[in-house]
């Protein structure tokens, strides 16, 4: 097979690269090699018609509002998200503080500002702090058994559920305090849902749960927009770099293809694009998402990849987050007020037995975030919400939701009248970083093996490629 895209590629001598995909990973792997002499070949092939995958950043409600990621999560200097954002000047006087850099949050979300029950009350925020220190003190415990032989329980959820009960045992107040208590408990079970990505925590295995790495640094956002940081990266490209709306339909590899611009040459790999350009390359890099990849693994890659990487990704787990914005003519809370905290009194983490969707997905919010005044009383919220119950409400039209959401704030309105960096942008960012020092390892290493005054592509071969060049797929 020939490549039919003439002007994607350049002929020349040095491994030519494609990056898949143009998330912050894929962004991060092109910075990261384009800052290296030995690629002077490299193409990002994005499918759509933007850079930076889940960030987006939007003006609307006279500000901006992040679609995708929204918060710095430990913004200090182990964070290469913080230190990339702190480079670019992105960020206000307070993140870039020392004293905000070194604040222990151990990864939990802070409390909220109000806490509403479903009986329209406001709740005891002495009460809200104590189930907070009982839950995250269990949090942090089950970090322990990250390399026990035995753990005592195979869920994260269910190790929960087991020490709450025996909590309970202690407890002397009324009945309805103490259901109230596991109200409260039951929220910030959904509050980690959502930090986790799951439906669930019974789905989170107990064992791996504390390869999670919690960084110091209170929570922070982007003043001008999470985005800033994608364009920032883009512009640091060389502008022939990024090739846009470029769906990828096959990845071929571990084959043999010709270039007629490169007589001669052979590529190991060729990417196959849905409007059927082609693109020969030594090296791919691949960072689609995780469910396109669950959804294509059988068509995406000739030959099929490897038993053990195609049932890795059949069976890693992911879930739904969305976001819901709410704008208001006024706001109904406290100038002051940063978090509220949805509490139903109905419900408890200790209950297997789940209501209908229909009748109660909008029970799984966590509450909503205040969003940032834009020079005027704010009057924007942003609420959260995981899981099947997030799926279910994308079924739904916008005046369902909004039917059901405007009810419940008129609810809380009469009363006053959030393996090591998972689900995280850093986390992205570093595993784009990561392949694309695993390819300037392998050219540094080719580079040594070369005679003296010689060129990188006449480097003696590595076993196991082809014509010199290492294995294509990484």
């Amino acid at each position: 097979m020939q490549s039919s895209d003439r002007q994607a590629e350049a002929p020349g001598r040095g491994p030519r690269v494609l990056v898949v995909g143009g998330g912050i990973a894929g962004l991060g792997a092109a910075q990261r090699l384009c800052c290296h002499p030995a690629f002077p070949h490299l193409r990002v092939l994005e499918a759509t018609a933007r850079a930076g995958g889940r960030i987006r950043s939007e003006r609307s409600f006279g500000g901006v509002v992040e679609v995708g990621a929204h918060w710095i999560h430990g913004p200090s200097q182990g964070n290469p998200v913080f230190q990339l954002a702190a480079k670019y000047g992105l960020l206000g006087e307070k993140a870039l503080s020392e004293e905000n850099q070194l604040i222990e949050t151990g990864g939990h979300v802070g409390l909220p500002s109000v806490s509403y029950a479903s009986s329209g009350g406001s709740v005891s925020p002495e009460l809200v702090a104590e189930m907070a220190r009982l839950f995250y003190s269990l949090i942090d415990q089950t970090r322990e058994f990250l390399h026990a032989a035995e753990t005592p329980a195979p869920s994260v959820g269910e190790y929960l559920k087991k020490e709450i009960r025996q909590h309970m045992a202690g407890w002397t107040e009324e009945e309805e305090t103490k259901r109230l208590k596991l109200a409260i408990l039951n929220n910030l079970f959904n509050v980690e849902c959502c930090v986790s990505g799951t439906h669930s925590m019974d789905l989170v295995a107990l064992a791996p749960f504390g390869e999670y790495t919690v960084l110091p640094g209170l929570d922070c956002t982007f003043p001008g927009g999470y985005q800033g940081l994608t364009d920032r990266i883009m512009a640091s490209l060389p502008k022939d770099v990024m090739v846009f709306n470029k769906p990828v339909k096959t990845i071929h590899w571990d084959g043999c293809f010709e270039e007629a611009s490169a007589p001669g040459e052979t590529f190991p790999v060729l990417v196959e694009c849905e409007d059927g350009g082609c693109f020969p390359a030594h090296h791919v890099v691949v960072t689609v998402p995780l469910g396109f990849l669950k959804e294509r693994l059988d068509t995406f890659f000739e030959p099929p990849l490897p038993t053990e990487k195609a049932e890795a990704i059949r069976k890693i787990g992911f879930g739904t987050n969305n976001k819901i914005f709410l704008e208001f003519e006024e706001p109904f809370w406290q100038p002051d007020c940063q978090h509220i905290q949805v509490v139903w009194r109905d419900t408890s983490p200790l209950e297997d037995a789940a209501p209908k969707l229909q009748d109660a997905w909008f029970k799984k919010l966590v509450g909503f975030w205040v969003l940032p005044s834009f020079g005027r009383a704010s009057q924007v919220l942003c609420g959260f919400i995981a899981g099947l119950e997030s799926e279910f409400m994308e079924t739904l039209s916008d005046e369902d939701v909004l039917l059901s959401l405007t009810q419940l704030q008129v609810l809380f309105a009469g009363e006053a009248t959030h393996r090591t960096f998972y689900s995280t942008t850093h986390g992205a960012l570093l595993s784009g970083w990561r392949e694309a020092d695993r390819l300037i390892a392998l050219w540094d290493s080719q580079a040594q093996r070369s005679e003296p005054g010689s060129e990188l592509g006449s480097a003696p071969p590595v076993p196991g490629s082809r014509g010199g060049w290492p294995h294509p797929f990484l």
